[in-house]
């Protein structure tokens, strides 16, 4: 009986961990080319994401069928609603992770992956269009993982061949981020600060810019203007961050604290790629410390995750 309760209050938002493991395994894919550490690095941390991933989905659809009511609930909730769609980014992401090694089921995950978040992005914008109870309040950067999600597609698209696609699923993300961004800092510079469980979801703010230059480069073909704008904004809002340390070390652990994972993982990839299309020694020191500080990052996530768990705070009713 525990552990049906446990189900019924297993989130949605556990698949942010997978974004945040595929997302280091991107790291040490491109770190192998940078500054070439061992291949094997990049290759276990997709494995483990993919294991990872696989027991979430079991999981979650279980729920699904023995606690419909509560999957509703977070599809009616305005924040738990936003990260449904990490379920197809995990999807995209390992297919992303898997192009070099396998390209065939590679492209495979990636299209279901690339299908289903453009059907969540209809879905879920469609919800936002037609709500009854979506007040300003409710909007976090943890809104742009629907919509803006749709910018990580041409990472691997472009080299599956998926050039129109990928444009296709750019655009709305570039649309999607700009116009969020927009209502999000109206959001926090005039209204109630962000709750603390929150105050971590800062750190999306960073992923649609640095996940952009990304795919931007590869659809561009090379670093252009637009290119620069978007890594010196991810750039920039790494930085607003990182000055504000404290105010995010003195919270309590919370699952949302996963928020930093990928957004860290993308800014740092992004900066690998500024590396390689500039050659400039600044890019490389930076990309040295992303990818020391990303790893170590999710390393602290983990343990803490751990230690949650075993402490019985994990898939319990919310305080």
């Amino acid at each position: 009986m525990q552990t049906d309760t446990r189900l019924a209050h297993f989130p949605v938002g556990f698949f942010a961990m997978v974004m945040g493991l595929s997302g280091l395994s991107l790291v040490w894919q491109k770190a192998a080319e940078v500054f070439d550490t061992p291949a094997v690095i990049g290759q276990g941390l997709l494995a483990l994401a993919t294991l990872i991933f696989g027991v979430f989905a079991l999981a979650y659809g279980v729920k699904w069928l023995k606690h419909p009511d509560a999957v509703r609930a977070e599809l009616d909730h305005p924040v738990k609603l936003s990260f449904v769609p990490a379920i197809s980014i995990s999807l995209i992401l390992i297919g992303t992770g898997m192009a070099h090694s396998l390209p065939a089921i590679a492209e495979t995950i990636w299209t279901v992956g690339a299908v289903a978040h453009l059907l969540l992005t209809l879905f879920i914008v469609n919800r936002w269009i037609h709500h009854q109870h979506f007040e300003i309040n409710h909007i976090n950067p943890a809104w742009f993982i629907p919509a803006v999600g749709n910018i990580l597609v041409p990472i691997a698209g472009v080299g599956f061949g998926q050039v129109s696609a990928s444009w296709f699923f750019f655009s709305i993300g570039v649309v999607f981020w700009l116009v969020l961004l927009t209502i999000i800092f109206y959001r926090v510079f005039f209204h109630a600060p962000l709750p603390g469980r929150l105050l971590p979801t800062l750190f999306i703010l960073v992923a649609p810019p640095a996940a952009g230059f990304i795919g931007y480069t590869q659809l561009a073909g090379g670093l252009d203007a637009f290119a620069r704008v978007q890594v010196n904004i991810a750039l920039f809002l790494t930085l607003l961050l990182a000055i504000q340390f404290r105010r995010f070390v003195a919270l309590p652990f919370f699952i949302s604290f996963w928020a930093y994972s990928f957004p860290l993982a993308a800014m740092t990839v992004a900066m690998m790629v500024y590396h390689q299309l500039t050659q400039t020694p600044w890019t490389l020191w930076a990309s040295g410390l992303l990818v020391a500080v990303t790893t170590l990052v999710i390393a602290w996530l983990a343990v803490a995750t751990a230690k949650a768990a075993r402490a019985g705070e994990i898939c319990v009713p919310e305080g």
